[in-house]
Parts: C-alpha cells; sequence; structure tokens
C-alpha cells in the first residue's frame, strides 16, 4: 500500500491548482489521480496545427470552458499573470444575427457586446492546464488511474485504484480533495461508510457544468464573416446550433463554435458525422457558401464522456446556484473529505474562476486542519 499526506481526485483545472497551492506551502507529500489519458478534465483545446512548432501555441480551440471575465474574476486572471499566459478580448465587433425560421433570413441586429467584456487566452484554455502541470513535482500526476472506491479505515482513507494496467496499490492517505462534479463522484466512487445524507442528497441533486451539452466548432482559412460586417454571433431558434460565436485563435484563422440545442438523448441518436453535416449547413445558411468547407471541424458531446456525465445527465436541468455543502461537519467523513470542483464554489460555480475558488477553499481548510493538528501535538 501507498502513503501521502493528500490524494487529489480529478486532474482539471480545480485538481491542478489545488496541487500547484500546496506545492507553495512546501506540501509535496500528495498524489493526484486523473482518470483521462491527460489532465484538463472540462477543458479541452484542439488545434489543427498540432505538431507544427510555435504555431500549435496560439493556434487552440476550446472545446469546454473559453472565457472569463476579468473585472469579475480578477483572482483568474492573477493567476494568468503569474504563469506568463497572455489574453484577449472576445471578437464582438460587428452585427448579430437572429434566425427565427428557416423560411426567413436571418436578421441582422446592432453590434451587441458583453458588459464587462470576456476574455480568452492565448493558446485556448489548455494553455492554462499545460502551465499549472509543468510546475507540479513530477510524477506527482497519475494520469489513467480511475479512483472506485473511498474506504475509511484506522483513521486514514484508503483510495482504490484501477489504472492502465489494472488493478493498481492502494494509497492510504490522511485527506482526500475531491475534485470532480459531485454527481460524477456519487455515480463512479464507492463511499465506505455511505456519505451521510447532508452531503448525499444536495451532492446528487447538484448539475454537472457542461455535462448535458455539445459543442461544435469549425475553423476557416480566414473570419470572412467579419469582412460582411458581422460578429459572428447568432442567436437560432432553427438549429441545431441555437448559440454562435465567433471562435478566431488570435493572429490565426478564423473559427465559429456553437452549442447544439438538440437535447442529448436525440443527438444519442445521430451521428456525429451527421451532426456536423446539419451545422455546416447552419453555418452556411447564416454566412454563405465560405462556410461549407472548414479546413478543420470538432465535435464534443460531453453528455457522452463517462469521465462528466452519468444517466441523470441525459436531460438538461438548472445548474445549481445555491451554496453546496463541501464537507460533512461530523461523522468519519469530517476532516478528511472535501470537495474542490468548481460546482462548490458559491461565487461562480460551474466557472473556471469557481474551479479556483473551491479549490483554494479546499486547501485553506487543509492547511488550517494540518495547523491545528500540529500545534495540539
Amino acid at each position: 500500500m501507498l502513503t501521502a499526506r493528500v490524494a487529489i481526485i480529478g486532474g482539471g483545472l480545480s485538481g491542478l491548482y489545488a496541487a500547484y497551492l500546496l506545492e507553495q506551502r512546501g506540501i509535496r507529500d500528495y498524489v493526484l489521480l486523473e482518470a483521462r489519458d491527460a489532465p484538463g478534465g472540462r477543458i479541452m483545446s484542439v488545434s489543427p496545427a498540432a505538431g507544427t512548432g510555435e504555431q500549435r501555441s496560439s493556434e487552440q480551440y476550446d472545446l469546454g470552458a473559453t472565457w472569463f471575465w476579468p473585472a469579475l474574476q480578477p483572482d483568474l486572471q492573477a493567476l494568468l499573470t503569474e504563469l506568463g499566459l497572455r489574453t484577449f478580448e472576445q471578437q464582438e465587433a460587428g452585427d448579430m444575427l437572429l434566425e427565427r425560421s428557416r423560411t426567413h433570413v436571418a436578421a441582422r441586429v446592432d453590434r451587441y457586446r458583453s458588459t464587462p467584456a470576456a476574455r480568452r487566452v492565448v493558446g485556448g484554455m489548455g494553455a492554462l492546464i499545460d502551465a499549472l502541470s509543468q510546475r507540479l513535482t513530477a510524477n506527482r500526476l497519475m494520469t489513467g488511474c480511475r479512483v472506485r472506491r473511498l474506504r475509511y479505515r484506522d483513521d486514514c482513507v484508503e483510495v482504490d485504484v484501477d489504472g492502465p494496467q489494472g488493478r493498481e496499490p492502494a494509497y492510504r492517505v490522511a485527506h482526500v480533495l475531491l475534485a470532480v462534479p459531485p454527481r460524477l463522484a456519487l455515480g463512479k466512487i464507492v463511499f465506505e461508510p455511505a456519505l451521510p445524507d447532508a452531503l448525499a442528497r444536495p451532492w446528487q441533486d447538484c448539475e454537472t457544468w457542461m455535462a448535458s451539452h455539445a459543442k461544435y466548432v469549425a475553423v476557416f482559412d480566414r473570419p470572412f464573416w467579419q469582412e460582411q460586417g458581422l460578429s459572428g454571433e447568432v442567436r437560432s431558434a432553427v438549429g441545431p446550433m441555437t448559440e454562435i460565436h465567433d471562435a478566431s485563435a488570435l493572429a490565426c484563422h478564423g473559427a465559429l463554435f456553437g452549442f447544439l440545442g438538440i437535447p442529448a438523448t436525440a443527438r444519442h441518436q445521430i451521428s456525429d458525422e451527421a451532426l456536423r453535416m446539419h451545422c455546416r449547413a447552419q453555418l452556411v445558411r447564416l454566412f454563405g457558401d465560405d462556410a461549407a468547407s472548414p479546413r478543420a471541424e470538432y465535435l464534443k458531446d460531453w453528455s457522452r464522456d463517462p469521465c462528466t456525465a452519468v444517466a441523470a445527465h441525459q436531460n438538461t436541468g438548472v445548474h445549481q446556484r445555491l451554496r453546496l455543502p463541501s464537507s460533512a461537519g461530523s461523522g468519519v467523513w469530517c476532516d478528511r473529505l472535501s470537495g474542490i470542483a468548481s460546482e462548490w464554489s458559491p461565487e461562480f460555480s460551474g466557472y473556471a474562476a469557481g474551479a479556483l475558488d473551491a479549490a483554494r477553499r479546499g486547501v485553506a481548510a487543509l492547511m488550517a486542519g494540518i495547523t491545528g493538528r500540529s500545534l495540539l501535538q
């Protein structure tokens, strides 16, 4: 059996940031367990220029988290600055299109700009994942490791893991930071003993950000919609995409992305190629023949991602907005288990900034507990 002071379950933004904060505080006796083959969680950046050196660092397109708002989320901006990452303002110059029916041409409306302005990361949000990963102690991040059981025993927590080659030696830790969505944790991990109802019920009821959604990205040789005086923004009552935005990378090719309005259960009856075809047809309807042949396109259906969604996510619900309990107030799990995924943030639940906020709160509570125990010893 392997031992560590802390196990972080989930290598998305919250898990990576928690590890980063622990290292800053001198704690390197931790293990970060990620079920996917690579870190990132619900942050996923893709590039048609993969493998072409310097170009790859800037031409990245986000299939998950995309925007942030420095005026509202200064801590995220501060971290990006600390890590040496650049940002740019979301392109919104030009008219927006409103598509009300297939039989009428989409209406142009006056330029719309969000307030405060949204920004994006040069290199995509994946650049943030890479920067945090590179600053962690070697061999602390373990990918392809799926946690299947947390068992309280002898005043410690045993973490049972299935790795790339099958069953791995269990970890024995003092504390677990749970950096996966609450509903996913309940659906994928066995807790022994069971979590108290005061945790389990609200965790089960909490919607997982992105879990019921699908996102389409099309990359073109140039942002031709801008030549038409359009911002690339669309609201559509027709679909398949109900909301479209300019996704162009800084100083690179033009790109558009959209959220599909087709429910997850219906999407699962349609092949990915058919969905891409319908998305291309919608772009042609809106922007003309230049949209017919993207140089690259991507479709990410998060409801089909087993590391994001469970069966309960097949129907879209209202995202959790109330404060979610992150730890037990009493019992064996008290001071042993803390939820730190974005859903546990009371301020920015579901946002990238929420992942930082929840991780910071979890690490602060953990450090306070460590300090308290050391003072009593």
